[in-house]
């Protein structure tokens, strides 16, 4: 494996060979030494999920020997006072699988810092100072990923200081960056992100992150399709009717008012994890299992899609918001009651859209997408549904339709993937029933989706992460819908559904107009 760092002239060679650990059967790579420096430590990302996920690789045995953690956050507080945050939001995550021994040897990898972001002499003394002696200490050998757990507005400090301080190059070994979404909040804020980024990092040097990309389910499509000779020959508008592709939130703002008020369902889910999901299910075999071929495949997909007609944007995009109602049997209050948002806001909860492909494969193959908050139930889905068989022998003998297969990639909450067929009840009239084949990951999961993009990029496999032109296509699709949107929304339009229902009556009607109806939540 080879890394190149920003210096054209130099270039650092792993010599050894990749290590792989087994577990359960199964075989993952364990990354050579490096380090991980978390801006934002003390924020809510790095509660839930970062110091989580890294903690439970430790106990995994799938960390590199040679490895630490800096946080970096302005919050003054000692290193030990930060341990002991962690440690509440670890045994928190893992009420009855946390391990004390393993927390002991996990918290003494864990440093911290605290500077002023935007304070530039501060990286290259007090960030730099600290991580040149921590690496003497690990053995790391200069390898450093930077990871962005901090709000969108602060990236491009981050991103400049950091470049300023020499910090992007390496020393010695290389030198990466982690950016969680939003990245950008429409086309032109995206490519603005993208330059910066650029006059310091490569590209192979960062990992755009959407950890939906990283769930088991995710990652079994493309192997599924292209694995399965009984399946790719019916990938195309000669047997699939439609696609149907729903997100669905049972949960409000969770004290985040300040960040959806600005984004909206369809920056925070459609930019990234819905078109991501969709790109790949419709993406042609990339011509190898290699990351760069595979998003390749996906930039062909983003750019044929047909251009939204914003003339008519009723006939392929519905928006709504959640008013009071009730969630799991319990009151639930409207999205304008909810703390911090305006009671006269327009921002949309919920959105459906109606997504057609101008090529050979998918020509009339509609692709239908649903994503919303304060629905019935959780559950973020994919269902394949093929064409109805063109000659019913049995129509004489039965009353009903027969109702056509449908596949269904199961991401969240239980993942597996399902088949549903028709097969004869039992007994001697022509009576036909569904069956469901089922295969379900239970508690086969092995690695969590934040466990498997951090290991990734310690690898340095691309493969789970966004490149630029594969952001920049989504955004160019979607930011005439969302200017469209916002300058037409009235306040009278919303709410327009209640929290626990299934979304706004026109959602239904977007897709019962073409005879078609969405998956019941």
């Amino acid at each position: 494996m080879t890394e190149c760092n920003n210096d054209d002239s130099k270039e650092v060679f792993m010599k050894t060979e990749p290590l792989f650990k087994s577990i359960a059967g199964c075989f993952i790579q364990i990354p050579p030494p490096c380090c991980l420096v978390i801006f934002g430590a003390t924020g809510d990302l790095t509660h839930r999920k970062l110091i989580p996920a890294l903690y439970r690789l430790k106990k995994k045995g799938t960390l590199p020997e040679n490895f630490f953690i800096l946080a970096a956050s302005r919050r003054q507080q000692s290193a030990d006072e930060f341990r002991e945050e962690m440690l509440k939001a670890v045994k928190n995550t893992f009420l009855e699988d946390f391990d004390q021994s393993i927390w002991k040897e996990f918290a003494a990898l864990i440093h911290y810092i605290s500077f002023d972001f935007s304070n530039t002499e501060s990286y290259g003394k007090s960030l730099k100072d600290i991580l040149v002696s921590l690496e003497k200490k690990y053995q790391t050998g200069g390898n450093r990923i930077f990871y962005l757990a901090i709000p969108p507005g602060v990236f491009e400090e981050v991103i400049v200081n950091l470049g300023l301080a020499g910090l992007s190059r390496g020393e010695g070994g290389y030198s990466r960056i982690v950016i969680e979404k939003p990245f950008g909040r429409d086309f032109e804020s995206a490519r603005k992100l993208n330059g910066v980024l650029h006059k310091y990092f490569k590209e192979k040097q960062i990992f755009r992150i959407d950890h939906y990309l990283a769930k088991e389910t995710d990652q079994n499509i493309i192997m599924f399709r292209f694995a399965n000779s009984i399946f790719e020959p019916l990938w195309n508008r000669n047997y699939i009717d439609h696609v149907q592709i729903t997100v669905a939130e049972t949960l409000g703002l969770e004290n985040r008012a300040g960040y959806y008020e600005r984004t909206g369902v369809i920056r925070d889910m459609f930019q990234n994890h819905i078109f991501q999901l969709f790109a790949l299910i419709a993406m042609d075999p990339p011509t190898a299992f290699e990351a760069e071929r595979v998003r390749d495949e996906k930039v062909r997909v983003f750019r044929s899609v047909e251009p939204f007609p914003l003339d008519r944007m009723g006939d392929c995009v519905v928006i709504g918001q959640y008013g009071k109602g009730r969630v799991n049997g319990k009151d639930a209050i409207g999205y304008r009651e909810e703390s911090g948002v305006s009671p006269e806001s327009v921002t949309p909860t919920f959105a459906a859209m109606k997504v057609l492909i101008d090529s050979w494969r998918w020509s009339g193959v509609p692709f239908y997408f649903r994503s919303g908050k304060r629905l019935t139930n959780r559950k973020t889905e994919i269902s394949i549904h093929f064409k109805p068989v063109p000659y019913l022998m049995f129509a004489k003998s039965m009353e009903e339709l027969i109702d056509p297969s449908v596949l269904v990639f199961r991401i969240q909450p239980d993942e597996g993937i399902s088949l549903q067929i028709q097969a004869k009840k039992p007994g001697s009239l022509v009576c036909l029933d569904s069956v469901l084949m089922d295969f379900s990951y239970q508690k086969g999961i092995l690695l969590d989706a934040y466990e498997w993009v951090l290991l990734d990029c310690m690898i340095g496999d691309h493969l789970l992460f966004l490149r630029e032109d594969g952001v920049e296509s989504t955004w160019a699709l979607i930011t005439p819908v969302i200017e469209k949107l916002e300058s037409t929304t009235e306040m009278d339009r919303f709410p327009n559904y209640e929290a626990g229902s299934s979304g706004p009556e026109e959602a239904a009607h977007l897709i019962q107009r073409d005879g078609r109806s969405w998956r019941p939540l």
